[in-house]
């Protein structure tokens, strides 16, 4: 992919963002939203859940699998592949007139993002293959990761407010068809495994298995020290066992134990569970402040968001690139976490009568500036010393980090802030200073999260290894990896 020209790759690299962009969106477009789906389908308050649940499940148990079906079938493939399947099944979710169908849409349709998640970030690394471009590259991918979940609460309210529900789905119609047509014209077929390479079908079913447990449980509905709860992630910690006893033994594992060798990979995984954690705790937990505490409306709760997506693109797709590049991935990364950390600090402090441009705008813009200068270290980070062999596995490793996080990360966030109201009440206070004072606790959880991301990477990580005989990214023309 090295021989294609410079504009080439660059137009390549729009149709893999307008790609996952997509998939990116609909983690959390849904759920501005769900109030919309459950009035006109008729859904209870727990099968309302299901609707995100569906796109949960394969979307999490799936990820690795794709990685490595793109890396022993090609990466292109896999990716184009995806992307029908995502479009499709958004046709079908955009169209459902009745729970079942939705909610088999919505399972379908996380099945096609995790193909196209697991494959798009290795396309990125193999497309670009000089450090300088490499960084480039990563920050504009970055921001369409990291920012596509708070783009979507904002394009949730406004579709929602303007049309209806189904359009949050019917929009991806004529995007996915746009991708699936530009991605055979400018993404060039990528190599794929040796002849004869095979796939680990037990480690896939196992692991497969177990995250797609792991995805449905729902501890804050059920109790976390219900059966049902301390089942399903007794069942889920079973099945992952199986799969690294399985992954030690077999001859060509579906994911090599010694992918974790990579130190970087290692602690940028470590990392990620973190920082989504804490990035979840800006997605929802503002959200829920500025409609259940503030008022605001879908449309003003997405408009509410915009500064701190502006922001987040401005650094990542044009600052983050020089920063790596003049100070390599450790003290952007703890820099833009630690920014980050402060912004949910601030949100922490939020009173019940909260004003948008003092109690949550300063908040908006810092986390906005953090989130866009992390993630390109994160990535590079992550993928930098993995061969290309291996690209799609490793980014199928990174994604579902991400996932585990962010979900992990809420379902401790939500209880934090359920136990807290609960406590609050108890003692006395109105209903709507329990609920803020159960948000402000969590708010502040989420900032040791993004802070303990901070200082593991800024502790741990070291530069990328020279690729091709090329400087380091980020390294002074003296230093050398420690």
């Amino acid at each position: 992919m090295s021989n294609l020209d410079s504009r080439a790759r660059w137009l390549a690299l729009i149709v893999l963002c307008l790609g996952d962009l997509m998939i990116v969106l609909d983690t959390t477009i849904v759920n501005v939203a769900l109030p919309s789906i459950r009035a006109d389908l008729g859904f209870t308050q727990d099968s309302l859940a299901w609707v995100v649940n569906a796109y949960l499940l394969t979307f999490g148990g799936f990820l690795l699998l794709g990685g490595r079906l793109g890396d022993l079938y090609g990466h292109r493939r896999l990716f184009v592949a995806g992307i029908g399947l995502f479009t499709l099944a958004s046709v079908g979710c955009g169209l459902a007139t009745s729970q079942g169908v939705l909610i088999a849409a919505r399972t379908v349709q996380g099945l096609g993002g995790a193909v196209v998640s697991a494959v798009a970030l290795s396309l990125m690394m193999t497309l670009f293959t000089e450090p300088a471009d490499r960084a480039k590259a990563m920050g504009v991918f970055g921001f369409v990761a990291s920012g596509g979940g708070s783009i979507g609460v904002l394009l949730g309210g406004v579709i929602t407010d303007v049309l209806d529900w189904h359009w949050i789905f019917l929009v991806n119609l004529p995007i996915g068809v746009l991708v699936y047509v530009l991605s055979l014209r400018l993404i060039p077929e990528s190599p794929r495994a040796a002849r004869g390479a095979r796939l680990d079908v037990a480690g896939a079913i196992t692991v497969t298995a177990s995250l797609m447990v792991y995805a449905i449980v729902n501890g804050n509905s059920a109790g976390w020290t219900s059966l049902q709860t301390l089942g399903l992630l007794g069942l889920a910690a079973v099945l992952m066992a199986t799969f690294l006893v399985l992954e030690s033994r077999v001859a060509a594992p579906l994911v090599p134990l010694r992918l974790f060798s990579h130190r970087n990979l290692s602690i940028s995984n470590a990392v990620g569970i973190l920082w989504a954690a804490a990035m979840f705790a800006w997605f929802f937990l503002s959200a829920l402040y500025l409609q259940l505490v503030l008022g605001y409306s879908p449309l003003q709760v997405g408009l509410a968001f915009l500064p701190g997506n502006l922001v987040m693109g401005a650094m990542s797709v044009w600052a983050s690139a020089r920063i790596v590049m003049r100070f390599g991935i450790r003290l952007p990364l703890a820099a833009g976490l630690g920014v980050a950390a402060i912004g949910l600090v601030l949100f922490a402090r939020a009173p019940v009568d909260g004003n948008y441009l003092v109690d949550v705008l300063p908040a908006m813009i810092l986390l906005g500036f953090g989130a866009g200068i992390a993630f390109n270290p994160v990535l590079l980070a992550a993928m930098g010393d993995v061969e290309p062999a291996e690209a799609g596995l490793a980014s199928g490793v990174v994604n579902t980090s991400f996932m585990m996080g962010g979900a992990l990360g809420l379902a401790i966030l939500a209880s934090i802030a359920t136990a807290r109201t609960n406590s609050l009440v108890k003692a006395g206070e109105g209903a709507l200073s329990a609920l803020n004072g159960g948000y402000r606790l969590s708010f502040l959880v989420g900032a040791l999260f993004a802070a303990a991301a901070a200082a593991i990477g800024a502790a741990f990580l070291r530069q990328p290894a020279p690729a091709h005989g090329h400087k380091e990214v980020g390294a002074p023309a003296a230093a050398t990896a420690d």
